[in-house]
């Protein structure tokens, strides 16, 4: 479409489903390429990367298709993994999608070798991969970087003491995939607490995997010699949801969040109460109501459990 046309100044009533978390879906989706066999996904969100991850996949040799529930159930995708005939991802596909880079633990842990277009960073700042490339190589793989593209191989690959200098959400969930099928322990320190990484490692656990510590900054996992397809739901999006709650809360409405991820948004209910905004737990999920003035609060973002950055422009 062109342009939104927004009729305000309206309070916001009624109830409303929070949809399934893009950035938990996007990994998860990667990870079907770790075994052969079909993966179920549920809950999955209908967004343009969603439709770029497919189509990655496909050009990795995927299969997939959606079953569509009711109007108000999301679909669940199916993926067969059975056939991986690429281990490139290319240029075309990266460059409009930077989670993209999210193929590159589960080729090289299945395969043994990936080649993948360098990501172009995002709209806040650039995201280098070397955490993810420096991680590899601890683990026994070799990079090469040449022609914008960034080559692994790996044919032994082992468990490591990973210390990522920063905070890497894609980091830690690419090291992760591949160190499910490394021969060993891998320890990931510094690991991402972001929601999305548990409901990962939920997923790689039910194929088979051995993982510990997810959620927290100390990750731990047993490489396996192989992984098994399995049935994984993502999590609601703690995005989507908090900018519900701010809509109204900025509107002095009454709204009701269904299928809300309530402890992943402890942090922004924190500062929305402070702000004098009345949130109330309900049987599955939250109530948001503003019934006085909002009032000015100081807010900073930071790495989960910290205030999101994905939540600063709406607050």
């Amino acid at each position: 479409m062109d342009k939104l046309i927004i009729h305000g100044g309206q309070p916001l009533h009624g109830s409303v489903q929070i949809s399934g978390a893009k950035n938990a879906a996007l990994p998860i989706m990667a990870a079907s390429l770790l075994a052969p066999g079909t993966h179920t996904i549920t809950n999955v969100p209908q967004l343009r990367d969603i439709t770029t991850m497919l189509k990655l996949l496909e050009h990795l040799g995927v299969e997939h298709q959606f079953c569509r529930g009711g109007s108000r159930t999301a679909p669940t995708l199916s993926i067969s993994a059975d056939n991986i005939r690429g281990d490139e991802a290319p240029y075309d596909i990266v460059r409009t999608m930077r989670a993209s880079v999210l193929v590159l633990g589960p080729l090289v842990a299945r395969l043994r070798h990936a080649k993948v277009s360098l990501p172009g960073g995002c709209a806040i700042g650039a995201r280098p991969i070397n955490l993810h490339l420096t991680a590899l190589e601890a683990m026994g793989a070799s990079v090469t970087i040449h022609d914008g593209y960034v080559e692994v191989r790996a044919p032994h690959l082992h468990g490591a003491h990973i210390i990522f200098d920063k905070v890497t959400v894609t980091g830690t969930e690419n090291i992760m995939m591949a160190a499910c099928m490394a021969k060993g322990e891998t320890v990931i320190e510094n690991a991402a607490q972001e929601p999305e990484v548990p409901n990962l490692a939920v997923t790689l656990n039910a194929m088979g995997a051995r993982i510990e510590g997810a959620g927290t900054p100390r990750i731990t996992i047993q490489g396996v010699t192989e992984l098994r397809p399995c049935t994984s739901t993502i999590m609601p999006d703690r995005i989507e949801a908090g900018t519900y709650m701010m809509a109204a809360a900025i509107t002095g409405g009454d709204v009701t969040l269904r299928s809300c991820p309530v402890t992943a948004l402890e942090t922004l209910t924190a500062h929305l109460r402070e702000a004098g905004v009345q949130i109330d737990e309900t049987a599955d999920g939250l109530r948001v109501q503003r019934k006085g003035t909002l009032r000015s609060v100081n807010v900073t973002t930071a790495p989960h459990p910290g205030f999101a950055t994905d939540l600063q422009a709406q607050f």
